[in-house]
């Protein structure tokens, strides 16, 4: 091999290995520039998403907008929180489990500020049969939920016992919010005029009126106490 030969050859591995190192200093030093790079040019990137960082603040609202409020707290009956202060004069203080059991009268004094109406237990059956139904069965029995089989002591507690027919309105509407021993809470999923509209619904799967029910009598899980005054209602039932 000539010498002009060999000079070329070493020239020529110089200069791949200077292009090498010039690449790996590019690689290794510029992976975020290089990155940063394609996704501007790509559009690809996922390193600065739309969502919010930690502690970032959030955008406003487009202009001519007004915020939902939770729909644990409606404005009233029937109507949806649009550009109004949350809550309503009508949602009781907050209360505990615990005040269901050692402070009945915490929850046997509260009133149903919803009437039973056809809208109202129309309503009742709706949420009943999506949220109540499973453990309580169509009937309120607990032999005919869908899960009976599975664990049958929910038949230990039927809506329709005497004991829960004797509860009054406001002890049905605080085991939605808050539970109690088996029976789970709901607060944080059903609003609080649909406790109610639930509460009116049960009381007429019961064969009794809204306001029935001795206070703070009996206990249990989902009802109990002793018998108390029923009157008359409309028709159709179901409650958590």
């Amino acid at each position: 091999m000539s010498c002009g030969r060999i000079r070329r050859a070493s020239m020529s591995d110089r200069a791949r290995g200077v292009v090498g190192l010039g690449l790996a200093l590019l690689v290794s030093g510029a992976c975020v520039p290089l990155d940063d790079f394609m996704g501007d040019v790509f559009g690809r990137s996922m390193r600065d998403q739309r969502s919010f960082d930690p502690y970032e603040n959030t955008l406003l609202p487009p202009e001519g907008t007004v915020p939902m409020a939770a729909g644990n707290y409606p404005a009233g009956h029937f109507d949806t929180n649009v550009g109004q202060p949350e809550g309503s004069s009508d949602v009781p203080p907050p209360f505990t489990q615990l005040d269901m059991t050692n402070r009945p009268e915490v929850v046997d004094s509260l009133t149903n500020p919803v009437p039973a109406t056809a809208e109202s237990l129309a309503r009742g059956e709706q949420l009943y049969e999506r949220v109540c139904i499973v453990c309580h069965g169509p009937d309120g029995a607990g032999t005919t939920a869908y899960i009976y089989e599975v664990h049958p002591y929910l038949a230990t507690y039927p809506l329709t016992a005497e004991t829960t027919v004797a509860r009054s309105d406001g002890y049905l509407y605080g085991m939605i919010r808050v539970g109690r021993a088996l029976m789970p809470a709901y607060g944080h999923q059903i609003s609080h005029y649909d406790r109610w509209h639930i509460v009116n619904y049960v009381r007429q799967m019961q064969g009794v009126g809204p306001g029935s029910g001795e206070a703070g009598s009996g206990e249990a899980d989902g009802g109990g106490g002793e018998s108390g005054d029923v009157e008359a209602a409309p028709p159709e039932g179901g409650v958590n």
